[in-house]
C-alpha cells in the first residue's frame, strides 16, 4: 500500500511538474472544451487550439486560474492543412512533448449534397480527415518511439450509417472510425494506446456551425449533454479502450445499425435529418 501511495504522489509531483501535456484541437467550446477541463483537473498542462484568440484567451484563462495548469494556447484554422504540420512544428519547437493528443476539431454541413458547397465540402474533409491523419501521424510517431502516449480521435455514431442531409459529415466519420481501429491494431504493442469516442447528437455549437437548425434531429431530437459525452469519452481514453459510444440511446442506436442493410439506415436517417418543416413522404 505504502509503494502505492508513493508511486501515486511521485506521479502527481511529476505532473505538476509540468512534465505532462495534452493537446486538445477545437478545445474552446463543447465536447473538446469538457475535454480540456478534465484533463486539466488530473494535472495535465494543455495546449489548446481554436481558430479564434479571444476565445482561445477565455478558455485559457478559464482553466489555468481553476485547475493551477500551464495552458498554451495556439490559433490555427486546420480547414487548412498546412496549418496542421505548423501546429505540429510549433509544439516542437517549444520542446513539448505530447502525452495525450485528442483530435476534437470537426465540422458539419446540412442540405442534400445536390444542392450543397462543394467548397465547403472540402474544407470539411480537409479538417475531419486530413489534418486529422497530419497530426496523428506526426504525434504518433514521437510516442511510438518513447513507447508512450495515448490518442483520441473523435468520431461519431454517424459513422455508423450513411447520413443523407449530411452525406460528407457521415462519410468523414466513417473514414474516422476505420482508421482509428487499424492504428490502433498497429501500435498496440507499441505502448500507445488509440481510442474512438462515438457521441450522437450532443448539445454543442456543431448544429449551428454546420446550419442544422431546422432539421428534425435538432427540434425533436434528444440532444445529450457534452459534459457526459466528455466523461465517457476520458474514461474510455485513460483505460486504453479502442472506442466507447456515449449514451444509452445511442448505444442502441449503434447496436441497430450493425443488423440493419445500409439501404434502410440511410432512409432512417433520411427521415431524422430532414427539415423539420419538409413533408418528404
Amino acid at each position: 500500500m505504502k509503494q502505492v501511495l508513493e508511486k501515486k504522489l511521485k506521479t502527481m509531483s511529476m505532473k505538476n511538474n509540468n512534465n505532462f501535456y495534452a493537446l486538445v484541437t477545437g478545445g474552446t467550446s463543447g465536447i473538446g472544451y469538457e475535454l480540456a477541463k478534465l484533463l486539466a483537473k488530473d494535472n495535465y498542462n494543455l495546449i489548446i487550439v481554436a481558430r479564434r484568440e479571444d476565445d482561445l484567451a477565455k478558455v485559457s484563462n478559464e482553466i489555468s486560474t481553476r485547475f493551477n495548469v500551464t495552458v498554451i494556447t495556439i490559433a490555427k484554422d486546420l480547414f487548412d492543412r498546412n496549418n496542421a504540420f505548423d501546429l505540429y512544428h510549433e509544439v516542437k519547437a517549444r520542446g513539448i512533448e505530447i502525452d495525450i493528443l485528442i483530435n476534437n476539431a470537426g465540422h458539419g454541413h446540412y442540405g442534400e449534397f445536390v444542392d450543397t458547397d462543394l467548397s465547403m465540402e472540402l474544407q470539411i474533409v480537409d479538417l475531419n480527415i486530413t489534418s486529422l491523419i497530419i497530426l496523428t501521424k506526426l504525434f504518433l510517431k514521437d510516442m511510438v518511439d518513447r513507447q508512450r502516449g495515448k490518442i483520441l480521435n473523435l468520431s461519431s455514431i454517424a459513422s455508423k450509417a450513411p447520413g443523407p442531409w449530411q452525406s460528407v459529415y457521415h462519410g468523414t466519420k466513417a473514414f474516422v472510425q476505420s482508421f482509428t481501429e487499424a492504428i490502433r491494431s498497429e501500435v498496440k504493442d507499441k505502448g500507445v494506446t488509440v481510442t474512438a469516442l462515438l457521441p450522437g447528437a450532443t448539445d454543442t455549437d456543431f448544429f449551428n456551425k454546420a446550419g442544422m437548425q431546422n432539421s428534425k434531429l435538432v427540434q425533436e431530437g434528444k440532444l445529450y449533454d457534452p459534459v457526459d459525452v466528455a466523461q465517457d469519452g476520458y474514461d474510455a481514453l485513460m483505460k486504453g479502450k479502442d472506442m466507447v459510444v456515449s449514451g444509452f440511446g445511442n448505444k442502441v442506436q449503434v447496436a441497430m445499425s450493425n443488423v440493419t442493410s445500409d439501404e434502410k439506415l440511410a432512409e432512417k436517417m433520411k427521415k431524422e435529418q430532414e427539415p423539420a418543416s419538409s413533408h418528404h413522404g
